[in-house]
């Protein structure tokens, strides 16, 4: 494969991955406490052609691009008020903290609800962590109203306090849409957030509608083009091959 064509479809790869992150951040623009995704860039060399290069047999090939890794947007979105005290939204930087069977799990999107056995919890059963050692146990049956500072109560006594969290996205993987997966090594060093917590209120998602379909339609005129370039290259290829294989009188 020439020069041309292996940078070309290359480009292509990486311009499909970057679709679908920006099809993903569409589809999540009305989904409270989302994060918007972005693509990091970085280039790269193959190693057959490098082989090649180093023992005579061939040249190095052109750098392609690739999408190396995934950029979580951490932008705080705007708070709305929702009149449900399951909600809760986040004021400023910090993360809630969850347990869950995988780890330690982060997120902006609180949602909380009384388990049957009184376990504070996530809609999807993962519990909130306390700053205190002892977990929140509360009445069920009882509604539970949560501070700014995230110190839950209940009939006027406390239960504990909610951990929010200062952490850097890039080392943690997203899951299940809205929530992060802390990175073993990461937990002992996280550090208290200054983040206040608002019961009734959700964080809208920070995807722009706009932003995203202005760079949809960006991503899809560069793969166009990147399309338009391995045509080219195979034109060329195909005339060069009749070109020296036809015999003249």
């Amino acid at each position: 494969m020439d020069a041309l064509t292996s940078v070309a479809a290359a480009g292509m790869r990486a311009r499909l991955e970057a679709l679908d992150l920006v099809a993903n951040n569409l589809a999540n623009a009305a989904t409270p406490g989302f994060k918007a995704d972005w693509e990091v860039y970085s280039l790269y060399l193959g190693e057959d052609s490098r082989l090649a290069a180093l023992s005579g047999a061939g040249f190095e090939q052109a750098v392609a691009p690739v999408l190396e890794r995934h950029r979580t947007d951490p932008k705080q979105g705007v708070l709305v008020e929702s009149s449900n005290p399951g909600d809760l939204a986040l004021s400023g930087e910090g993360y809630l903290l969850l347990e869950s069977p995988d780890g330690l799990l982060l997120t902006r999107a609180g949602r909380i609800r009384v388990a049957p056995d009184g376990r504070l919890v996530s809609p999807e059963g993962h519990e909130f962590v306390t700053v205190e050692p002892r977990r929140i146990r509360a009445d069920p049956a009882r509604p539970v109203v949560v501070d700014k500072d995230g110190q839950v109560w209940q009939d006027g006594a406390p239960l504990g306090r909610l951990r929010v969290v200062e952490a850097n996205l890039d080392s943690a993987a997203r899951r299940e849409g809205l929530y992060f997966l802390l990175d073993k090594s990461s937990a002992p060093s996280l550090k208290p957030a200054r983040a206040e917590l608002h019961q009734g209120k959700v964080e809208a998602s920070n995807v722009s509608p706009a932003g995203a379909g202005v760079r949809l339609i960006q991503v899809l005129r560069q793969f166009e083009a990147l399309q338009k370039a391995v045509q080219l290259g195979g034109e060329m290829s195909r005339r060069a091959v009749e070109d020296v294989a036809k015999v003249t009188p």
